[in-house]
């Protein structure tokens, strides 16, 4: 067993770094403020070929497992970007995963060099109101109208939509009541977020600000069938193949935004001085510190397991669901740890700590609840009935 870093993986580190180093808190904290999706960053990364990272080669990507975009985004909130950043990178780089897995080579060569290089903005449309993770229950219906899908319906939560040319759609093909199983009669769609037929508002939310989130109505939107993605009524089970690969790379972005949440709590415990002390010296502030570091160091030696099995092609549903509930959970706690140790400066924007306060706490409720990844490890991996 070998626990030393791959020079290749030092290398990324250095280079996300690097860029990273060009966009302090000010940037973060404006974007934030101002709902302004960070243009000049993204583009940064873009040229640098880490938007692309896990794509195919032959598309014009990089070709790298998630183990290499995983450290990327790690990176990215660890700069202190927090979601803001790693948002907007997230869905280029996992997003289109169904469609190199399972799209025809014509909707590949359509949209995976666009997205590669980073001019190809696409959403990602499965959670809707009156469903959330009962996914199956989804409403969102597309009728198949000779080469074409007439779609109807409506979606929530739908990251940088507004922004975004394209969306990986998921709708009903047959109705639920009409299938053997719930999981089937579902279809993904690469469908158009500019027509008429589409209109969108942005959700007024707490943090994660500049990385915006909408509800979007469709309308009688007509997708050709050749922008299907695999076969009609699959859609649930191309999903699926995302579902691992998602969890890990949220889990290091979460710890990512504790690193950076602790870094700015250790800094400022070193330097306020309170009594004639350092309130670093007090062991009420230097413990939950330390228990931080160790709880991230844990986590993200669950998120490399989780990783390196699933791009090894092992099982890792267990590891990748586990890393996403250690990391969110010590990305919060590293978080609300330093809430407590800045005290009334941490509601203070300029200190941030607030921001990685509220961004880590999404995290441990998207894009899985904590209670769903418990659920999934008491049936499927200690074979207890199922509770749901």
């Amino acid at each position: 067993m070998d626990f030393e870093e791959p020079e290749h993986i030092r290398d990324i580190r250095h280079a996300v770094r690097d860029i990273c180093e060009g966009f302090g808190s000010e940037y973060w904290r404006r974007c934030d403020e101002q709902h302004e999706f960070p243009w000049d960053f993204y583009d940064a990364m873009a040229r640098a070929g880490w938007v692309g990272i896990a794509i195919p080669e032959e598309f014009g990507g990089g070709g790298a497992g998630i183990t290499e975009a995983s450290v990327v985004l790690e990176e990215v909130a660890a700069s202190g970007a927090a979601m803001n950043g790693a948002s907007a990178l997230h869905l280029s780089i996992f997003g289109m995963h169904p469609v190199a897995k399972h799209g025809t080579e014509a909707l590949k060569e359509a949209y995976l060099p666009r997205v590669a290089s980073g001019d190809l903005h696409v959403s990602f449309g499965v959670t809707e109101p009156d469903a959330g993770t009962d996914t199956p229950s989804i409403t969102t219906r597309a009728t198949r109208e000779g080469d074409e899908y007439v779609v109807q319906g409506q979606k929530v939560w739908m990251t940088k939509a507004h922004i975004s040319e394209k969306v990986l759609l998921l709708t009903r093909t047959t109705p639920l009541d009409q299938v053997d199983k719930r999981t089937r009669g579902m279809t993904l769609l690469m469908a158009d977020l500019k027509a008429p037929e589409v209109s969108m508002e942005l959700i007024d939310k707490i943090g994660r600000n500049a990385v915006g989130s909408c509800e979007v109505r469709f309308d009688g939107l007509r997708v050709p069938v050749s922008d299907r993605v695999g076969e009609e009524g699959r859609g649930f089970t191309y999903l699926l193949d995302g579902l691992n690969p998602e969890r890990i790379l949220i889990a290091a972005e979460a710890v990512g935004i504790g690193r950076a949440a602790l870094r700015r709590a250790t800094q400022y415990a070193r330097e306020r001085v309170v009594f004639g002390r350092p309130i670093g010296k007090n062991q009420g502030i230097s413990f939950p510190l330390a228990e931080a570091h160790m709880r991230l160091a844990a986590a993200e030696l669950a998120v490399r397991e989780a990783s390196w099995r699933y791009d090894r092609g092992l099982p890792c549903g267990e590891q990748a669901n586990a890393a996403k509930f250690l990391a969110s959970d010590a990305a919060f706690f590293a978080a609300d740890s330093a809430m407590q140790t800045l005290g009334g400066f941490a509601y203070a924007k300029e200190y941030d700590v607030g921001r990685y306060w509220v961004e880590s706490r999404l995290m441990k409720s998207a894009p899985v609840p904590q209670q769903m990844v418990l659920n999934y490890i008491s049936e499927h991996v200690l074979g207890l009935p199922r509770s749901y």
